[in-house]
């Protein structure tokens, strides 16, 4: 099975949104798939909820999409309480930050947004 990691790093809302739909889309047709939220994107992480695309965050969240949310940058863009409340996968293994060498080892393509 080909195994797709959607790596969003992008602050601005289209950039994460176009991310979740690629998650999704990927996802729906039989690929394993991971997202990682990095860099400003993990901002998106606290208003994701009451954008137009909160049903499409859920159903990723609810479909354990949701892989990785560094720590560091959540802390950074003030939402690491946020997405300790969601209960996302916090990760901190690579000096704070989430550690994408764990899914190219495990054969995921990386894709950046």
């Amino acid at each position: 099975m080909k195994k797709i990691a959607i790596v969003s790093f992008k602050g601005e809302m289209p950039c994460f949104v176009h991310a979740l739909l690629n998650v999704w889309n990927y996802h729906e047709r039989g690929y394993e798939t991971a997202l990682i939220v990095e860099g400003a994107s993990t901002a998106r992480l606290a208003d994701i909820g009451a954008s137009p695309k909160a049903e499409l965050w859920e159903k990723i969240k609810a479909a354990g999409l949701v892989k990785s949310v560094c720590k560091a940058c959540a802390a950074q863009m003030g939402t690491l309480e946020e997405v300790e409340k969601q209960g996302l996968p916090i990760d901190a293994a690579l000096s704070g930050h989430s550690d994408l060498e764990v899914f190219t080892a495990q054969g995921y393509d990386l894709v950046l947004f």
